[in-house]
């Protein structure tokens, strides 16, 4: 457990030897935080696994964080990269559990970190900081896993590169003898400079729900550019095609999937932000992209034993 008696509270370079990545926790354990030589960095809250930050050398943000976001564990966190899990959406009929599933508002456990160094040439370094996080069935409140009461057990990996980040989850069914059905979604909010002037490229031919217009299938055509409320589930033509996002012309995130067969594009735009408690500021859509990788227009159905496998690596452009 992260607060277990005579835990190192850093990852510190051995004399002699190139500096790695430091691994830091907060005073009430509720956050871990990894940094590289080099200046980037990554937090994640242990409430839902939330990825908060992620900041390039110069330190300027990547992600976009909700002012209003309680990060107490009172509720899920508006902002940065939640994850969904065991269902995206509003719970299946007879399901009392609340939206987008357990995951996102469940204490998850810190499971330990590693740091690598290799060389990338001359004079290069290649740092990175790999933080993994558990949670399963056993670990959920009496009334969760009453509601859904399958042996599961769930490993989150986040991992810091210098232009990068990836974050891969692993959904195992320990059941004994039941199957059980789930969908999987990395939430990932995207901070932008101007949303008027960004755009969504590598859709282009993809069909897509559009869930504003009555759950309607349409097929993209150009790039995706958001003018008003926006909610779609993209199944790109190519499952491992990367999004890209540009802005003002400038591509500044390229977006990787691994195994997630669709791609969320969200917006609230302006009036439904006004109708959010948790958004703030209200004029915050302006800055905020969310590019969802997961597998959420089916079920992916897991016999017992079986694991199911989905990453996202996004890269940043300066």
């Amino acid at each position: 457990m992260v607060g277990r008696a005579n835990r190192p509270p850093t990852l510190t370079s051995t004399p002699g030897l190139p500096p790695t990545a430091s691994v830091t926790f907060s005073d009430d354990h509720s956050l871990v935080s990894a940094v590289l030589p080099t200046g980037e960095s990554v937090s994640v809250l242990l409430h839902g696994a939330t990825v908060l930050s992620w900041k390039d050398a110069s330190g300027t943000e990547k992600l976009w964080l909700s002012t209003a976001s309680a990060l107490d564990g009172t509720k899920p966190v508006r902002g940065g990269i939640p994850l969904v899990f065991p269902f995206f959406g509003p719970p299946p009929p007879g399901l009392s559990l609340p939206q987008h599933g357990f995951a996102r508002s469940a204490r998850w456990e810190f499971l330990g970190k590693s740091t690598s160094e290799s060389a990338g040439g001359v004079g290069v370094v290649d740092l990175s900081a790999k933080l993994d996080f558990g949670l399963s069935s056993a670990g959920l409140d009496a009334a969760t896993r009453e509601a859904w009461p399958f042996a599961f057990n769930l490993i989150y990996t986040v991992t810091l590169d210098r232009g990068s980040l990836t974050t891969s989850l692993v959904v195992s069914n320990d059941d004994e003898a039941r199957p059980f059905d789930c969908q999987v979604l990395m939430h990932t909010y995207l901070r932008v400079a101007d949303i008027a002037q960004t755009e969504i490229t590598g859709l282009d031919g993809a069909s897509y729900v559009d869930k504003v217009d009555g759950a309607a299938t349409k097929t993209q055509s150009a790039a995706v550019t958001i003018a008003g409320e926006t909610d779609r589930v993209y199944t790109p033509m190519a499952s491992g095609a990367q999004v890209a996002v540009v802005e003002g012309g400038k591509k500044t995130f390229s977006v990787a999937r691994d195994n997630l067969a669709n791609v969320v594009v969200w917006n609230p735009w302006a009036d439904k932000a006004k109708g959010m408690a948790d958004f703030e500021p209200k004029d915050g859509y302006k800055n905020m992209l969310c590019v969802e990788p997961g597998a959420v227009s089916g079920w992916q159905t897991l016999e017992p034993g079986d694991a199911f496998e989905g990453a996202q690596t996004i890269t940043y452009y300066s």
